[in-house]
C-alpha cells in the first residue's frame, strides 16, 4: 500500500501554524478492522461524534466505510446531518441523544434513527408516525445502572403492560451502555449485562447492543448484535490490564519560538511556580491550553526530541508552554525547530495520564489551530 499526504488546513498553512497535527487514518482503518475482526458474530459500527473524536469527521468517516462500516453513531442531530453528507445513503446513521422534541422531524426527514431514552422521547416519534402515516425506525436505549441515559426499570414495565406505546414505531435495536467496561474484573459489568436481557426480554423482540470500545475486549458475551467503538478507533487503549493492541492514530510537533538560557533562580511562568536550581537551557513552544493541553498537567507533562524526554517547566499558558531542553546539545535544537507533543510512543494515552484524564478528554480537546495532515489517503485503504 503506497503511503499519501493530504494537508487540510486552509486557514492553518504549515508555514504559520504554530504546531501540526498529523492524522494516519490507515490506523484508523486498520483499527476498525482489528475490531471488526474480534466480534465476528456482531455487527461493527463505527461511532464518530464530537467530528470524529476532533479528528475531523469528513476525512475518518469515509476511510471507516471503505473499510467496511455501515452502521455510524452520533450524538446529535447536527452530527448526523453533517455525517450525511460524508458518507453513503446506504449507510445507516444513528443519534444518541435522539432528537430534542422541535428536531424529530428535522432527524426522521433526514433518514437518521434517533436513539429514544425517555417515555416523552418515544411519545414524540409517535406522534411523528401517525402524523406521516408511516412506521419510524428508532432504537430504545435501557438504563442498566449507569443512571445516565434510558429507561428506567420501572419504563421498562410500563411500555411491557402498555405495549400500544410503541405503536408506530419499528424497534430495530435496543441498546444500554457499560459504566465499567475499562475495568475488565468489575462486576458491575456481568450485572449490567443481566439487566440488559431480563428488561429486554419484556420488550419486542430485537437485536441487543450493549459494548462499545472497551467492551468489546470483555468477550463475546458482551458483543450481542452490535458493537459501537468509539475511542479505539482512535487508537485510545480500551483498559489498563495489558498492551494496548490498536494502532496509534496522531502525532503533533510544535515548534519552538524562543530558547533562553536560565541562571540560578530563574523562575518560569504563570505565578513563578518553577524555580532553576542551576543553569538551565528553555524553549518556549506554540502550543497552550488552547490547543487542548490541561493547564494543571504542566507537573508531569512532557515534550520530545529525537527521543530525549524534555520536562514542562512552570505553568502551560494559553498560547505557549516551556520544556527543559538542558539535556539537548548546544546546537543541535534552534528557534523554529520541532518538538513531538505526541508520538507513537508518548500518544494520547500517555498524555492523559500526565494530565490526570482520559485518552478521550485529550483527543477531543485538540484544538483547530493546528496544521493537520491527513496522511495515507488513498483509495485502497
Amino acid at each position: 500500500m503506497a503511503s499519501s499526504c493530504v494537508s487540510v488546513s486552509p486557514d492553518w498553512p504549515a508555514h504559520r501554524a504554530g504546531a501540526i497535527l498529523t492524522v494516519d487514518l490507515a490506523a484508523i482503518a486498520a483499527n476498525y478492522r482489528l475490531l471488526d475482526a474480534r466480534t465476528p458474530g456482531a455487527f461493527c459500527a463505527a461511532v464518530v461524534k464530537a467530528d470524529a473524536y476532533g479528528l475531523g469527521g469528513a476525512q475518518v468517516a469515509p476511510v471507516l466505510e471503505q473499510a467496511g462500516a455501515r452502521h455510524f453513531f452520533v450524538a446529535h442531530v447536527d452530527e448526523g446531518l453533517a455525517l450525511r453528507q460524508w458518507v453513503s445513503p446506504a449507510t445507516q446513521i444513528t443519534v444518541l441523544h435522539g432528537a430534542r422534541p422541535e428536531a424529530v422531524e428535522d432527524c426522521v426527514r433526514a433518514g437518521l434513527r434517533p436513539v429514544l431514552n425517555s417515555l416523552e422521547q418515544i411519545s414524540q416519534l409517535q406522534s411523528l408516525a401517525k402524523q406521516l402515516d408511516r412506521p419510524l425506525d428508532a432504537v430504545l436505549q435501557l438504563d442498566t445502572g449507569m443512571s445516565r441515559f434510558g429507561l428506567s426499570g420501572a419504563d421498562v414495565q410500563r411500555l411491557a403492560q402498555e405495549p400500544e406505546r410503541l405503536t408506530g414505531i419499528s424497534l430495530s435495536l435496543i441498546m444500554s451502555h457499560l459504566a465499567c467496561a475499562d475495568t475488565p474484573e468489575n462486576p458491575a459489568n456481568a450485572d449490567q449485562l443481566r439487566t440488559l436481557q431480563t428488561y429486554a426480554a419484556l420488550l419486542p423482540k430485537a437485536p441487543l447492543s450493549l459494548a462499545a470500545s472497551s467492551g468489546i475486549f470483555l468477550g463475546e458475551a458482551f458483543h450481542q448484535s452490535l458493537v459501537r467503538p468509539g475511542a479505539a478507533l482512535y487508537g485510545i487503549a480500551p483498559n489498563t490490564s495489558g498492551p494496548n493492541p490498536l494502532a496509534p492514530v496522531v502525532t503533533l510537533q510544535a515548534h519552538i519560538l524562543q530558547i533562553r538560557q536560565l541562571s540560578k533562580g530563574d523562575r518560569v511562568g504563570y505565578g513563578l511556580t518553577w524555580q532553576a536550581d542551576g543553569p538551565r537551557r528553555v524553549a518556549t513552544i506554540a502550543t497552550g491550553y488552547a490547543d487542548g493541553f490541561a493547564r494543571q498537567g504542566a507537573a508531569k507533562g512532557c515534550a520530545w526530541f529525537r527521543g530525549q524526554r524534555l520536562p514542562l517547566l512552570g505553568r502551560v499558558s494559553m498560547d505557549s508552554m516551556t520544556v527543559d531542553i538542558s539535556a539537548i546539545p548546544e546546537g543541535q535544537i534552534t528557534a523554529d525547530d520541532t518538538v513531538d507533543l505526541l508520538n507513537d510512543a508518548y500518544g494520547v494515552d500517555a498524555l492523559a495520564a500526565a494530565e490526570g484524564t482520559i485518552g478521550y478528554e485529550v483527543l477531543t480537546s485538540l484544538g483547530r489551530r493546528y496544521h493537520r495532515v491527513y496522511k495515507n489517503t488513498e483509495q485502497n485503504i
